[in-house]
């Protein structure tokens, strides 16, 4: 059987472990010898968009997007960032563009059996339309937002928390230095899970999430409530998809990717000035973007990128197609796709977040 491996939506560490995990579990020799199937290995080059755009009758454009993967060639795969095999925000269901059929043509024409998709909300929407058309696929669960339903753990997200969490040691010393406020964003669309968890970990004074729209005046307040303390200086860290009360988020540019999401970006640039304006305390920002989605792989993601690699091939021998692997109150499983697409994993406000501090709770039990 012929198992199509890809990555889709943005990058991060813990995508090559998850297709070396895959590779190597499927042409294990030791374990094809107690099954009663074979695997073939095909990593497909960018994601949906490969899948989409490969000719199968020309050998060139074979060579372009599809990489046959086997044990020697993914030896390495897991002590790197980012994907071997590319991505793409390709959406072959987009409305405006729909190329499903031409990818269900070319699924067929290939003799792709089944499809591992590592991927956030998008990438396991269209494994999932795919699955009701008959195909049988397998998700991965990879977000560095931590935003996807049915799983406690999505690839990328320990790494990305460590990134926030090193630059804002490094921000500190040029904060005490001059005294200053940094205003620190980060990823994170319409779940603050990565600047609160980034945040707590730094010992960020002031932390804004998309769950709980700020008021500018309060941010102001509690900075100017720490005028005189024993710290000169004050780490605010925001999610790129935080909003004033009664205002939308900020847009990078109006550009709209393919399934629908404006880029967001720019809202440190306007807390910053407004800090300033209102309190005269000298403010800088710093957009951390893609940095979060750069580097090697944390302990974490490579472990789970192991953990989840074995159970997507697991779940293929079980033929348990149209599910998710997961990790759940501490064991790895399995959902259904139709429960993890079209809603999120957002954070409970009342649960984790002080709205008076604009922080992490002070009290978790």
């Amino acid at each position: 059987m012929k198992i199509a491996v890809l990555t889709g939506g943005g990058d991060c560490p813990g995508l090559n472990g998850a297709i070396k995990w895959v590779t190597k579990t499927a042409l294990d020799p030791a374990l094809e010898r107690k099954r009663s199937i074979r695997f073939e290995v095909l990593g497909v080059r960018e994601g949906w968009k490969g899948l989409v755009e490969v000719n199968p009758d020309d050998p060139e454009s074979c060579a372009e997007y599809l990489l046959p993967l086997n044990e020697e060639v993914v030896r390495t795969w897991d002590r790197y960032g980012g994907t071997n095999i590319g991505t793409s925000r390709t959406n072959p269901f987009n409305p405006k563009n729909d190329r499903s059929d031409r990818l269900m043509e070319n699924i067929s024409r290939l003799g792709i059996d089944i499809i591992v998709a590592i991927g956030g909300e998008d990438t396991l929407g269209v494994a999932y339309k795919l699955y009701k058309r008959g195909v049988k696929t397998v998700g991965i669960p990879k977000t560095i937002d931590g935003d996807l339903l049915g799983t406690d753990y999505s690839l990328g997200f320990d790494s990305a928390v460590n990134v926030i969490m090193e630059e804002i040691d490094r921000l500190r010393t040029t904060a005490g230095s001059h005294n200053r406020i940094f205003v620190v964003e980060t990823m994170g669309r319409h779940a603050g899970w990565l600047a609160l968890h980034g945040g707590e970990c730094s010992g960020a004074y002031i932390i804004l999430i998309p769950e709980y729209p700020f008021d500018m005046n309060r941010v102001c307040d509690l900075l100017l409530e720490r005028k005189g303390r024993e710290v000169q200086y004050s780490i605010v860290v925001v999610s790129e998809g935080v909003k004033p009360a009664g205002e939308q988020e900020f847009y990078k540019d109006d550009k709209i990717d393919d399934f629908g999401h404006h880029s967001l970006g720019g809202i440190a640039a306007y807390i910053a000035e407004t800090i300033e304006k209102k309190t005269g305390f000298e403010t800088r920002y710093v957009m951390l973007s893609h940095l979060q989605r750069g580097g090697s792989p944390s302990a974490r993601d490579r472990l789970m990128a192991r953990w989840y690699g074995i159970a997507a091939v697991d779940t293929i021998l079980n033929e348990d197609f149209g599910r998710m692997v997961s990790f759940s109150q501490g064991e790895i499983t399995t959902v259904p796709l139709k429960e993890v697409v079209d809603k999120l994993k957002i954070v409970d406000v009342e649960k984790y977040y002080d709205s008076e501090r604009y922080n992490g709770k002070r009290s978790i039990l």
